[in-house]
């Protein structure tokens, strides 16, 4: 074999290792899988109140924006309902200033009560001390102590009528708290006969109609919130060892042909995929076939604002470079 051949294999065997070694390498500093998938906050919508549908406001896929409508539950009975907690309000407030008037109108009672009491106890006492001396008779003394003590009955029963209306007050005072607790009650409900998109995003898998009768606290359909997006990037665990939170990220979405979106690691799942599947692997000691695991990393994606589904397939690169150089 000439020289020549024998360079030209040496060249050939030294650019394969070469090719090799650049691809070891490359596949240690930029660790990338395609089992990753774009991901973003569903939010279930459920209303808070049950009732007969009268108005969807929405269609499936349909972008909303927070505080739109979405339905509208009937609202005649929870209007009733405000009506009637609306006049038990009004009934009290009423009866509450009446009751004052009848406070300010015991008050002056009393304090008429008191001026006769001391006008009748004056009297007793001067004619006590002409009785003394016999200036008036004794039965003139016994009709000015009957005076005084009609008078001090007068100040009792005023006082009791004070008591009485002021009782009244503190009652009613109740009473006015309680319709009033049960006013805003009745509004809040009211107002929960419209249900509201809680974020910007889009609608799913809506099949509610004008005319069904819904439950509280039932799911109806769902709203992919517009308003964070992540891709969780499933790596085998022989990667994780230079995976740090922080290190850019490169991503990939099959669905956007030919456009790359940067990003950084936010977090490193501690559980793998079959850690928390219905039907958990069977790792018997006998079990001598060793699978490599595959860990969730979260990657925190740098612009959101491009038209990215949930569920979408993607591929992810992460740059470790940083690792080496001690960042």
């Amino acid at each position: 074999m000439s020289k020549a051949k024998l360079l030209l294999i040496f060249l050939l065997l030294v650019s394969i290792a070469g090719g090799l070694w650049w691809y070891w390498r490359h596949e240690a500093l930029y660790p990338s899988t395609d089992d990753a998938y774009v991901q973003a906050n569903v939010v279930t919508i459920v209303p808070e109140v049950s009732g007969r549908v009268t108005e969807v406001a929405v269609q499936e896929n349909q972008r909303v924006a927070a505080g739109d409508l979405l339905f509208r539950v009937d609202p005649a009975t929870f209007q009733d309902a405000v009506d009637e907690a609306r006049a038990a309000v009004d009934a009290a407030t009423a009866s509450g200033e009446s009751y004052a008037s009848q406070v300010e109108t015991a008050k002056a009672a009393l304090a008429s009560a008191r001026s006769a009491q001391e006008t009748a106890d004056a009297q007793l006492s001067r004619s006590q001390a002409l009785a003394e001396d016999g200036t008036i008779t004794q039965a003139a003394l016994e009709q000015d102590r009957s005076a005084a003590a009609q008078a001090a009955a007068g100040v009792s029963s005023a006082r009791s009528q004070l008591a009485g209306a002021e009782a009244a007050v503190t009652a009613n005072a109740d009473d006015l708290a309680t319709a009033q607790a049960q006013l805003r009650t009745a509004e809040t409900t009211l107002a929960r006969a419209e249900v509201t998109a809680p974020v910007d995003g889009w609608i799913a898998n809506l099949s509610l109609r004008e005319g069904a009768v819904v439950s509280a606290y039932t799911p109806l359909f769902s709203i992919v919130d517009a308003g964070e997006w992540w891709v969780e990037a499933n790596f085998r665990e022989t990667d994780l060892d230079r995976v740090r939170p922080g290190m850019p990220a490169r991503v990939e979405v099959d669905m956007i042909p030919g456009t790359s979106f940067t990003g950084s690691v936010g977090s490193i799942g501690r559980g793998s995929g079959a850690t928390f599947s219905l039907l958990p692997a069977e790792n018997a000691s006998g079990n001598w076939v060793r699978v490599t695991q595959r860990f969730p990393v979260r990657i925190t994606l740098d612009d959101t604002g491009a038209d990215l589904r949930a569920g979408a397939s993607a591929s992810v690169t992460v740059d470790t470079t940083g690792a080496e150089s001690g960042q």
